[in-house]
């Protein structure tokens, strides 16, 4: 057995050293794919930059070409995603060439809706791809009708009506104040206040209330303010509390008198003493009550001891340490009419001249879009500098030595708008139907929005409380934000206060300080209502001409 174990052994050998060598066997050599282009609806797509506006309204179409030709039969749909929920629900075509596989969603994208496509690296197509692909597209807006159309004098009237519900709805219940914000709770505000007692007077002639409603929570009101609201030389701070009248501070050291915010609410009083001082004894005596506090605001003491300027602020614990001047151009102007009107405590025209036109510093004369603009910082700032000086003071025939007024508010409105259109920044969605820059909520704050300080946030108020300046333009942006955007800006009280398309936002909340304006400006545009019943105060008739107006 042991002698056959080794002759077999010798044989295997032997056989092994005469075996003539042949050549190995070769794998097929793997096919290499690198993808050359990503196009969505015919847009290309970049790794590094997301693309903004893909159609919602039609189902995406994603054509991948690669370096070579491809056999789109070995295709895994696992390798390929066009994003969140739409993610594999596509079909698979070959393209006009063997080197593009196109993939066809099965159903339509979310509007404002951010997707990513991924395209994963593996064995598959007829060969290796090596390199993958990702990049993210944001879709663009339905621009489909969320509401019924209705004529744009109802319309008008529609936003009018449920922007006072702001003011009326949800004022403070004991004071009858404005909240400063949407559930600000205890938190009123003056010079918001101020905006919301001139809607009334609207509210009472387009008929959303009684005159008798409207005068009741006007003299709740007016009698807050002169009995219980705190007041440091005659003026009020930016915010109180509502059932206390006690100041609640706007910052650390604002805890004592706002003048702005004071000449805010002084405006909207002297306007609601027009509208009722030929009422019945009721009306008339609430109309004394609101000369009273006029009277008893002390302008010349925020002169500073005497200097050629106001300031904003004074408290009693810090007296003037925010040392703010009140000087133009901004939303300040009326600040100075109603002090040089008072009958009380009047500034001199050389307070007007030095502190708020700095000698004529405030012009300005640059042009901008092919539109002069007589005052003010370079493209205008925020629009709340053509509206809240202006919801009483008339501006059309107003004119000093240094501007004719409607003609500074109608350039730095369309200045607002022709940069929204140009749209240098290319913020996503500004157009001719989409702009307006000014001060309102943004994502994670607040801020004045200006074209000197864009961040991409329109603020409806805007566009809204320009009708008087801008109405071609402000109706566009109204239907816009009406019917495109309703379904997301539109809620019970109007149009919520701002929204950024690029970072698909849109605000919850509802500011008095904006809310104010769109129903004033509005009805200004309409019948200048509020502009008549302010200009007709013979006081302020007396102010404006020693300040050196016309109007």
């Amino acid at each position: 057995m042991k002698k056959l174990l080794l002759l077999i052994w010798f044989s295997v050998l032997l056989l092994a050293s005469c075996k003539v060598d042949e050549p190995s066997v070769q794998s097929p050599e793997v096919r290499i794919l690198k993808i050359s282009s990503v196009q969505i609806n015919r847009i290309l797509l970049s790794e590094n930059t997301p693309l903004y506006n893909v159609n919602p309204r039609t189902a995406p179409v994603v054509s991948i070409t690669f370096d070579d030709s491809i056999d789109v039969s070995k295709f895994l749909k696992q390798k390929v995603s066009l994003g969140n929920s739409t993610g594999s629900d596509f079909s698979v075509s070959q393209g006009q060439n063997n080197k593009t596989i196109i993939l066809t969603s099965a159903g339509l994208l979310q509007e404002l809706t951010e997707y990513t496509l991924k395209i994963d690296t593996g064995y598959y197509l007829g060969g290796k791809v090596r390199t993958g692909f990702s990049s993210k597209y944001i879709t663009g807006l339905d621009s489909t009708a969320k509401f019924p159309t209705i004529t744009d004098d109802s319309l008008l009237t529609l936003v009018q009506k449920k922007t006072f519900g702001y003011f009326w709805e949800h004022a403070h219940p004991v004071s009858g104040l404005a909240r400063e914000r949407y559930g600000s709770g205890e938190t009123v505000t003056s010079g918001g206040s101020g905006f919301g007692i001139m809607t009334i007077p609207v509210a009472i002639e387009r008929g959303f209330i009684s005159r008798q409603s409207g005068f009741e929570r006007l003299n709740t009101i007016v009698n807050f303010l002169n009995t219980k609201a705190d007041r440091f030389h005659g003026a009020f701070s930016h915010w109180l509390n509502g059932t206390t009248g006690k100041v609640q501070p706007f910052s650390t050291k604002d805890n004592g008198a706002d003048l702005v915010e004071t000449a805010f609410l002084i405006q909207g009083l002297l306007t609601v003493q027009q509208y009722f001082k030929t009422g019945n004894s009721a009306e008339k005596a609430m109309c004394d009550t609101i000369q009273k506090i006029w009277e008893q605001v002390e302008w010349t003491w925020f002169q500073r001891n005497g200097q050629q300027k106001l300031y904003w602020h004074w408290s009693p614990d810090y007296g003037w340490d925010m040392n703010m001047p009140v000087t133009g151009w901004n939303e300040g102007l009326i600040v100075y009419v109603l002090a040089a009107s008072s009958p009380t405590y009047p500034i001199a025209k050389s307070v007007y001249d030095e502190g708020w036109a700095r000698n004529g510093a405030i012009k300005n004369g640059n042009i901008f879009y092919n539109i002069t603009l007589p005052l003010g910082e370079n493209r205008g700032g925020p629009l709340f500098f053509t509206h809240y000086s202006f919801l009483g003071l008339d501006p059309r025939n107003l004119t000093d030595p240094h501007a004719s007024y409607m003609t500074q508010n109608r350039a730095h409105a369309r200045i607002n708008y022709s940069y929204c259109v140009d749209n240098p920044n290319g913020n996503f969605g500004y157009s001719a139907d989409c702009w307006g820059l000014t001060a309102s909520d943004i994502p994670n704050g607040y801020t004045a929005s200006s074209p000197n300080n864009d961040g991409g946030t329109i603020a409806p108020t805007a566009a809204l409380s320009s009708f008087p300046y801008t109405p071609t333009e402000s109706m566009k942006a109204l239907r816009f934000f009406y019917y495109v955007l309703g379904n997301k800006l539109w809620g019970d009280y109007g149009f919520k206060d701002a929204f950024n398309l690029k970072q698909r936002w849109f605000a919850t909340s509802y500011l008095a300080i904006d809310q104010g304006p769109i129903v004033i400006m509005i009805e200004n545009y309409r019948t200048q209502l509020l502009w008549n019943l302010f200009m007709q105060n013979q006081q302020i008739q007396t102010g404006l001409g020693k300040l050196g107006f016309s109007f």
